[in-house]
């Protein structure tokens, strides 16, 4: 007697099938032409055929291959931003307001850390050449102006964030650093201080120089020598400000007036008067730079120069749409000029 044995169930292979812009065409019954514009956010489809468009591509799992989109068109959609750090109240609402200008024009952003670093700031550029970006916005501080004229010349579009370059300053978008900088003390002059300290961020930073050359200025214009004894270089936190206002005050200085080259050592700086008993502004007066959120408040609240950060990303950004995306419409500023905000921290010296 033979016995058949039953036959194994049958496998069905999978496929690696993956679905193409003519599927979508097909099940949505439109066009490929009309597929193409849904993808891109064309205005000109109807809402109707756009959720037919959408329905089919999620049913059939279709995702745009945007990295053949990019080859065909030689376009990413896609902008490469290097900043010198990812935390902080400083470059949070500079990162926004790039992000918010390029999302509504339907571009997307890459984001590096330079961490003001020489190195880091190069492998952060080259990290995001080889991503494809058709533009890249460089807040960048330590390498050369000559590595950034040089990449200025490369085929990716570059402009640059808080830096002025004379020789490319056409893509610089950049504060009067050294008008602020005379700003803040020329307040604190005219309120009758003459013992005035100063806590300095990094000096390997153009724009901290630029502060400091203004600070120098106005120190001259009312005829005071510069003290180099009372000019303590920090790191722009707020412990450093904690740490050069101790050293300072272990001096045991006649100060009755410190200005900081930013609002976070300002912030720093005040604390451990507090802590020492000394009051702000009755026995010393602060004035800040940058115009951060939080010293406005705290009490005493600080009076500093606003730096608009947030708006000079903008404008890094409309550049971008206005020169490597050929948008016409947008307007773009490139220099800005700091304003003084007077409020709490600095006082009279007779008052």
């Amino acid at each position: 007697m033979i016995v058949l044995e039953p036959c194994a169930p049958r496998r069905l292979l999978k496929t690696n099938y993956m679905a193409t812009i003519y599927d979508v065409s097909v099940m949505a019954g439109v066009s490929l032409a009309t597929v193409s514009r849904v993808m891109n956010n064309n205005t000109k489809v109807s809402d109707k055929t756009k959720q037919k468009v959408l329905d089919a591509m999620a049913s059939l799992g279709y995702r745009p291959n945007t990295i053949a989109q990019s080859l065909a068109s030689n376009c990413s959609n896609s902008v490469g931003v290097l900043v010198s750090q990812l935390d902080g109240p400083f470059y949070g609402p500079m990162m926004t307001e790039i992000e918010t200008a390029l999302r509504t024009a339907n571009k997307h952003v890459i984001i590096a850390a330079g961490h003001s670093d020489e190195k880091q700031e190069k492998e952060g550029v080259e990290f995001l050449m080889s991503r494809g970006c058709d533009a890249l916005i460089l807040d960048i501080e330590a390498v050369s102006d000559d590595y950034l004229i040089e990449l200025s010349k490369g085929p990716t579009p570059v402009v640059f964030i808080n830096r002025y370059i004379d020789a490319i300053k056409e893509r610089c978008v950049y504060l009067e650093n050294e008008q602020g900088g005379f700003m803040a003390t020329e307040h604190i002059l005219s309120l009758g201080h003459k013992d005035i300290a100063y806590i300095s961020g990094p000096l390997f930073k153009l724009d901290v120089r630029d502060r400091l050359k203004g600070h120098k200025r106005a120190l001259q214009q009312y005829n005071i020598d510069f003290d180099d004894t009372l000019c303590i270089e920090s790191d722009f936190k707020e412990a450093g400000g904690c740490e050069a206002m101790e050293h300072l005050l272990s001096m045991n200085k006649t100060i009755t007036a410190v200005v900081c080259a930013n609002d976070q050592m300002a912030s720093g700086a005040i604390s451990v008067c507090l802590e020492h008993g000394i009051r702000v502004p009755d026995d010393i007066s602060f004035i800040g730079y940058d115009n951060i959120p939080f010293p406005q408040y705290i009490s005493p609240k600080l009076s500093t120069v606003n730096n608009p950060i947030h708006e000079m990303g903008k404008m890094a950004a409309l550049w971008v749409l206005q020169q490597v995306y050929n948008d016409k419409a947008v307007l773009v500023e490139s220099s800005f000029t700091p304003e003084l905000f007077v409020r709490e921290s600095a006082r009279a010296i007779n008052q």
